[in-house]
């Protein structure tokens, strides 16, 4: 009976070090996940995004048609922490019919600290004033991801 305890615990330790490998898989692949998030809409451009998790920004992309006209498209965060902490993260200065958004955070972005990583509760805001309302319609797609 002594002897096979050993072989027993050498067995559990093989378990566990599968079950170990398995988690570690799941979570890679959780994180290299991004959720697709979309909003639509001929208005004011004022949408909120969020995960229940820890989570970062991964791409945004905002397509606009009709008539002709730009204004400036921010990015921020609505902290959970209260106003103190909202924050625009990145502004661009025009957007709108024939100037689509296309921005995509790099990796390196995704290494901590960085804005672009937000907190349980936190919201990424995305804002813009459509300068001829009703007669610009926009369609945007906002990436995210578990954080790191």
């Amino acid at each position: 009976m002594a002897s096979q305890i050993p072989e027993v615990v050498v067995a559990a330790q093989a378990a566990f070090q599968a079950a170990d490998a398995d988690l570690s898989a799941v979570r890679e692949r959780q994180l290299r996940t991004v959720v697709r998030k979309s909003a639509t809409g001929s208005a004011h451009l004022d949408a909120s995004f969020s995960l229940d998790r820890r989570f970062r920004l991964v791409f945004i992309r905002c397509h606009f048609t009709g008539a002709s006209g730009t204004a400036a498209f921010a990015i921020g965060v609505d902290a959970v922490a209260g106003s103190a902490y909202d924050t625009k993260l990145f502004t661009l200065s025009q957007a709108g019919v024939n100037k689509d958004v296309h921005l995509r955070i790099s990796d390196g972005d995704a290494q901590e600290p960085s804005p672009w990583t937000f907190q349980p509760g936190d919201q990424v805001r995305v804002q813009w004033t459509n300068p001829d309302s009703g007669n610009i319609t926009w369609g945007l797609e906002v990436g995210l991801a578990l954080a790191y």
